[in-house]
């Protein structure tokens, strides 16, 4: 029971970040019903992408930091899905740790994801027990899900301060995407400090700034 607890918490702690992090984008985001489930759906194939072996003619592997945080990306889409206007993080929270624990018998990989995107796209919710087979299947659990979300959140609200909805953000940094150097970054911070997620935040700051100022001369 405690640890249920605890989950709940953290899980309401990333529903306040992610409803922070759609008003920083659309400050009436809820009025205005965003398509996540769509989100959520298209996410999945990116997630395949980097989890290969679909691609019966042509060798692939696993990246699992990649795999990871595609599974935190449809994460993020899938708590937008999931909030409401009541705002009672802590019933939606429980809610959403009811399902973890309630996870069908997990599938293969990439049928699991597959399971995944046809709750969205074809009944418009988030299923939030196929996050769990799919993290489970990387020898991830929930605090590594709840340690990678915070900080792409971060970068998700880093990137909107750079000028990302302007499109002036510079998402390939030295030669690699801004997501495969905060992967790197994460294995470098203590995610159980207070400060975690200014950590992230000043670290991606510190890279960046490298990256705009060779972008300018």
């Amino acid at each position: 029971m405690q640890q249920r607890e605890a989950m709940i918490e953290k899980t309401r702690v990333m529903l306040a970040m992610q409803n922070d992090m759609n008003s920083h984008v659309d400050a009436d985001w809820l009025e205005r019903e965003r398509e996540w489930y769509r989100a959520i759906w298209i996410e999945c194939a990116e997630l395949m992408e980097h989890y290969g072996g679909w691609k019966w003619w042509k060798h692939s592997a696993p990246d699992f930091p990649q795999v990871v945080l595609e599974i935190v990306d449809i994460w993020h889409f899938g708590l937008s899905l999931r909030i409401d206007a009541s705002a009672d993080y802590h019933r939606i929270a429980s809610e959403i740790i009811d399902d973890w624990y309630g996870a069908p018998a997990p599938l293969p990989f990439l049928e699991e994801v597959e399971r995944l995107a046809f709750a969205a796209v074809g009944e418009r919710r988030f299923a939030v027990g196929s996050v769990r087979n799919l993290m489970a299947a990387c020898e991830r659990d929930f605090d590594d899900l709840y340690r990678s979300y915070v900080a792409k959140n971060v970068l998700n609200m880093f990137r909107q301060d750079h000028g990302y909805k302007r499109g002036d953000y510079i998402k390939v940094w030295n030669g690699q995407e801004d997501n495969e150097v905060l992967a790197e970054l994460i294995t470098t911070l203590d995610s159980s400090k207070p400060g975690f997620r200014d950590a992230v935040y000043q670290a991606l700051s510190e890279r960046y700034a490298q990256v705009a100022g060779t972008a300018r001369t």
